[in-house]
């Protein structure tokens, strides 16, 4: 792979620019002298916050961007809805994925009146309340069942959280229901707009989980960077089918 080929740079955020609240100091260092040349896009699954959070969040690093720069699978998940003219939902999120989605959608309904699909986010208010209406409502075959993003855990200081991941298994065990579309990494419509803006051979997507990051760039058909700063070890290579692009320390190696 020909890194000075690379103009459009598709990040993961935590694990790959940071960890938590502790910037990666490499890959910080790396972005800021970059960003005159290269066009740099930061994508997350986590639900539960809206890009202006990320923006504000990259800032305080030191890194400037725009909201229009960070990816998130409530774009796709809109796309989806407004296709399908789906508008009466049952939403399983917190405040920040409501408000983000009606900004996106300004005409959906949240309910269970004539409901039309239970999306799942990654709550972290979640309810017992919320866990048992919207299993009543998957019960019934019209009701569609939709899913923000397929992570099992969400990463913490102090350890590893109950992600959407998790929570599907519990909505299985309860209803026998799997999503119909789970959106998100490594679904490669995260990356649609992208795709249609830059030839494959200009993208890169760099990221610390093989289960998503290396997946979602095998699945646009672009160059992966794997970045042993976050969930990753370099034990995971030998029994992988296909290797990463590059593997690196961090994105400081970069420079």
């Amino acid at each position: 792979m020909d890194i000075s080929a690379k103009t459009c740079f598709v990040l993961d955020l935590d694990g790959t620019v940071y960890l938590g609240d502790n910037p990666i100091p490499g890959a910080v260092r790396f972005i800021q002298r970059s960003m005159a040349t290269r066009d740099f896009y930061f994508l997350s699954n986590n639900t539960s916050k809206n890009p202006d959070a990320y923006v504000r969040k990259l800032a305080d690093m030191g890194i400037r961007t725009e909201r229009e720069r960070v990816l998130s699978p409530v774009v796709p998940l809109v796309r989806h809805l407004r296709a399908r003219g789906q508008r009466r939902i049952y939403p399983v999120g917190n405040e920040y994925f409501l408000a983000f989605l009606q900004e996106l959608l300004p005409d959906v309904q949240y309910g269970e009146e004539d409901c039309q699909a239970v999306v799942l986010a990654y709550d972290t208010t979640l309810t017992y309340e919320k866990l048992a209406r919207s299993a009543l409502l998957l019960q019934r075959p019209e009701v569609a069942f939709y899913a923000t993003h397929p992570d099992l855990v969400c990463p913490s200081p102090e350890g590893p959280l109950p992600d959407v991941g998790s929570f599907l298994a519990l909505y299985q065990t309860a209803t026998g229901r799997r999503p119909d579309r789970i959106f998100g990494k490594p679904d490669p419509d995260m990356l649609a707009p992208l795709l249609e803006r830059y030839p494959r051979e200009a993208m890169v997507m760099a990221g610390d989980r093989l289960s998503t990051d290396k997946k979602l760039a095998e699945a646009a058909g672009i160059d992966f960077i794997l970045v042993l700063s976050g969930e990753a070890r370099p034990e995971d290579l030998p029994g992988l089918e296909r290797q990463p692009s590059l593997v690196l320390p961090d994105l400081g190696q970069l420079l």
